[in-house]
């Protein structure tokens, strides 16, 4: 129990559900168990409020900290731009600066606009692509952020079904006048979209899409997304803000045939300073002229900064290698470990982005469990592993010793019933659902 549940007991008190992040809640984890708060970290190392030590093998910052925490020279550029005023009534020169990188490292794209979340600038993108096509209706696949207009998807003919085409993200709040206004598809159904294109003919101004997540996109599937957009003068978004810089230096979709006319970027951009950034085809960012899209702290220094600092540091190191490399070898370590002890896990995602599932009657048991036993070795582990340049192969060998330990016991308490007799507290929550 310790000083994080306690502060997050409190927290409860005056944060409504305690935390700003749903995927930084303790029940996501271990509830009751969880150390909540962090009072420092540093490389893939975290200290709790109780100084005791833990190495991150699960989300390293939620997919941020691609570089690792606190990494020096990130750091550095960020106290470089506060000792120099973080905000001023003049633009910072490092926007400009930014925007040329990200077009020389995506050719397609001549113009940029910048946010400091993922989600706000995902809202952005789509205001300018409405802007830019002048209809309304999206169709979408994946995970885009908690705004109206996506969450607008789970607004059902009867009240009493909303959120149940996407379960976890409810959307009490939002306008049942948007209903109807953004449709989902599944990632690689080809068949799907085409239907909902023909279906909503001359209505959709918009198609969103994570660039990847679990599975590589097929062909035919990209293809059709490619003819569909362009022939009906439809803006294509690719959303990267959970996969760009993972497997290249920029944008997944450069290396998987994508070609957007908009793409948006957070989280690994800048290592763990607030940063977004959107970028698109000149034409269709104009459009950002044409409608009001205006905030204070867009414009302050740290952001952009460290954003740029962040990419030099990757193309410097060939920072994706190290991540795809790190998420094999963690990979092959889990499906190994799960052949020697005779226990059936799936394991699936890109290799820097990976994750495994229990192929038993109640995996979020067997989760739990797993979390338990790697927090008591000093492990943060979850059953998904995000690959940071911090990570080093022989601290994935320290982790994989402790699944190999973790996942005897997890076989031992399948083969004596009812596994969850070895939890100390509740399960662990179930995740939203994805359509990737």
């Amino acid at each position: 129990m310790g000083k994080g549940q306690d502060l997050y007991n409190k927290a409860k008190t005056f944060i409504p559900g305690g935390t700003q992040l749903l995927s930084k809640r303790p029940e996501m984890f271990l509830p009751d168990y969880w150390p909540a708060y962090y009072d420092k970290a540093e490389g893939c190392y975290v200290w709790d409020l109780d100084g005791n030590k833990y190495l991150d093998m699960s989300y390293m910052g939620i997919g941020a900290c691609v570089l690792g925490y606190a990494n020096p020279e990130i750091n550095g550029a960020a106290i470089d731009a506060t000792n120099r005023g973080n905000m001023c009534t003049l633009n910072a020169p490092e926007e400009v600066e930014l925007a040329e990188l990200m077009c020389k490292l995506h050719p397609w794209a001549q113009m940029v606009r910048y946010t400091r979340s993922g989600g706000e600038a995902m809202s952005v993108a789509i205001r300018i692509a409405r802007a830019s096509s002048g209809k309304d209706k999206i169709l979408f696949c994946g995970y885009h952020g908690w705004h109206d207009w996506y969450l607008s998807a789970n607004l059902a003919a009867d009240k009493a079904l909303d959120g149940h085409l996407l379960p976890g993200l409810d959307p009490a709040g939002v306008p049942r006048d948007l209903k109807d206004s953004a449709i989902p598809f599944n990632y690689n159904n080809t068949e799907e979209f085409l239907g909902l294109a023909e279906k909503y003919k001359g209505q959709i101004g918009v198609v969103v899409m994570e660039s990847i997540r679990d599975a590589r996109p097929n062909p035919e599937f990209i293809a059709a997304i490619h003819k569909v957009t362009k022939e009906k003068g439809i803006v294509f978004v690719v959303d990267e803000i959970t996969a760009g810089w993972r497997l290249n230096a920029g944008g997944a979709h450069l290396v998987l045939g994508i070609e957007p006319d908009i793409a948006v970027f957070g989280k690994a951009i800048s290592n763990g300073f607030p940063m977004g950034v959107i970028i698109g085809k000149r034409e269709i960012m104009q459009a950002a002229q044409e409608t009001f899209i205006s905030s204070t702290y867009w414009t302050d220094r740290i952001g952009p900064t460290t954003a740029l600092a962040t990419i030099k540091y990757f193309i410097k190191n060939k920072v994706h290698e190290h991540l795809i490399q790190v998420g094999e070898q963690v990979q092959k370590g889990w499906n190994e470990l799960a052949q020697k002890h005779g226990f059936k896990i799936h394991v699936g995602g890109l290799a820097p982005l990976s994750h495994f599932a229990f192929e038993y009657e109640k995996p979020l048991v067997l989760k739990t469990l797993f979390t338990q036993r790697m927090l008591e070795s000093g492990f943060l582990a979850t059953t998904a592993f995000y690959a940071s340049y911090a990570h080093k192969p022989e601290l994935v060998q320290l982790y994989l010793k402790a699944c190999d330990q973790t996942f005897l016991f997890i076989a031992e308490a399948l083969e004596k019933g009812e596994p969850e007799k070895f939890l100390k507290g509740p399960v662990c929550h179930s995740d939203f659902k994805r359509l990737t």
